[in-house]
């Protein structure tokens, strides 16, 4: 089974998560998506990509918890530095890119949701949000500071620190998301938009975009390595190991 299906419309790539029903974030999904941005940021026949999933219950469950759990530290320290790249590289890939969310985008789905220039979400309860605090870990420093960025430092702290679920509504109100459309309205919405986007003048779009982008890279890269580092400290905590066999027997 392919853990990422592409279609195209037009100038547009449509990238489905194709993981099982809750689509869980382990290596090979990262190395999959991570290899796919590569390729179609070389692609000049794509103008604009679309991030979505292969089902309308989940966007991304997050991260693969009960694989984690088993990895090594060294193992875990792959996995997770592998991840962190791929927002990066999401965040600053050059084209337009939009999420359509027709199902809940937890933790690192919301993540890779974040990384996009634009989120659409379905109507309905389809949730979103950060809860790593509730399994006794940090949100990962790439999305804590493109969070801040995009919503602002206020509610960026409700987020990350409370570690609550959020409604369509509400996220949209807060600017987790850009629009909430019907869920059959969702993916056609999104491609609607990602033409338009895509016609723009690339080169110029692609300025644009790194002015918005590369402070918040730069203060991320600056720092990554040792945010990093407390991350994989905090997963050995002999609570978060509680915590987290709690998680996978609900997950």
């Amino acid at each position: 089974m392919d853990l990422v299906v592409i279609n195209h419309q037009d100038n547009v790539a449509i990238m489905n998560l194709n993981r099982g029903v809750t689509n869980p974030i382990n290596l090979d999904l990262v190395k999959t998506i991570s290899k796919n941005i590569q390729n179609l940021k070389d692609d000049n026949s794509t103008k604009s990509l679309i991030l979505t999933s292969n089902n309308n219950k989940f966007f991304s469950i997050g991260f693969d918890l009960p694989e984690l759990f088993e990895l090594s530290i060294e193992e875990l320290k792959t996995f997770y530095t592998s991840f962190n790249r791929l927002c990066l590289d999401l965040y600053s890939f050059p084209k337009p890119t939009l999420a359509a969310l027709t199902g809940h985008a937890i933790a690192g789905g919301c993540i890779l949701a974040l990384c996009c220039d634009y989120r659409y979400i379905s109507e309905g309860r389809k949730l979103m949000g950060l809860n790593e605090i509730k399994l006794g870990l940090p949100v990962p420093y790439p999305a804590d500071a493109l969070l801040r960025q995009l919503i602002g430092s206020r509610l960026a702290q409700e987020v990350v620190e409370l570690g609550e679920f959020y409604q369509p509504e509400d996220s949209l109100s807060m600017g987790l998301v850009n629009k909430v459309f019907p869920v059959d309205q969702v993916l056609s919405e999104a491609i609607n938009n990602a033409k338009i986007l895509g016609n723009l003048p690339q080169n110029a779009f692609a300025q644009i975009k790194q002015n918005r982008t590369e402070g918040v890279k730069e203060q991320i890269l600056s720092r990554l390595d040792e945010k990093e580092d407390f991350f994989l400290s905090c997963w050995q905590d002999d609570e978060v190991r509680e915590l987290l066999r709690e998680a996978i027997k609900k997950f």
